[in-house]
């Protein structure tokens, strides 16, 4: 895909949601970090759904401390991998406490040292709450940097470092968010919905024309 092409997608996606953010619900920087990390392997739908029960009775480390790993299972118990995800931000929500005045830090050092945040979390966080252009690529991004042809790579780590080069800087900081948006709505695995996709003639797919 040559640059032109890849500034016209962004260009569309910029004109159609000219603000995009994520769908997991959070007002703070450690809402978002604890939203994130029970999202994986589970829908935004079901994050969001444990954490309106959960924030209003435990939204800092040290409310979360104090609720208790048993507790904080019956609010997420719905969600994949409970268990673990308690865990987890159990052990964060101490670390956060111990070695960071309860603040969610600012670096990804710091950030991927939180037991159950790996590189995708920490994008998420850098991008999302500190405003830096990181692109966190899941699965509806690494598959549609493949099927369109924006950036093709073997694995995530290399699609993420491609779009990082291939993408404008003005749109790099969102560019995350409208690639998330567009695959898990329009660009859908089984079936993409290219009678409704915005960039279906700058589309490099090949059975795109099933899809119509």
């Amino acid at each position: 895909m040559n640059p032109a092409k890849r500034r016209e997608i962004f260009t569309r996606f910029c004109a159609a949601n000219p603000h995009p953010t994520t769908e997991l619900e959070h007002a703070t920087p450690f809402e978002l970090l604890v939203a994130v990390m029970l999202s994986a392997q589970a829908t935004d739908v079901s994050v969001n759904s444990a954490t309106r029960q959960l924030y209003p009775v435990a939204n800092t480390p040290e409310k979360i401390l104090a609720l208790g790993e048993e507790k904080l299972i019956g609010y997420i118990q719905r969600i994949g991998l409970y268990k673990t995800k308690a865990k987890h931000v159990m052990q964060t929500c101490r670390l956060l406490v111990e070695q960071h005045n309860g603040q969610v830090p600012k670096t990804r050092e710091d950030l991927e040292a939180l037991p159950g945040v790996g590189r995708k979390t920490a994008n998420v966080m850098l991008n999302t709450a500190f405003g830096q252009p990181t692109i966190a690529v899941d699965t509806h991004i690494f598959r549609l940097a493949n099927r369109i042809g924006l950036a093709p790579g073997k694995n995530v780590l290399d699609v993420e470092n491609k779009l990082l080069k291939v993408i404008p800087d003005e749109f790099k900081h969102d560019a995350h968010h409208w690639l998330i948006l567009h695959g898990r709505y329009v660009c859908q695995a089984r079936k993409p919905k290219c009678g409704a996709c915005i960039i279906y003639d700058l589309c490099e797919y090949k059975g795109k024309n099933e899809n119509v």
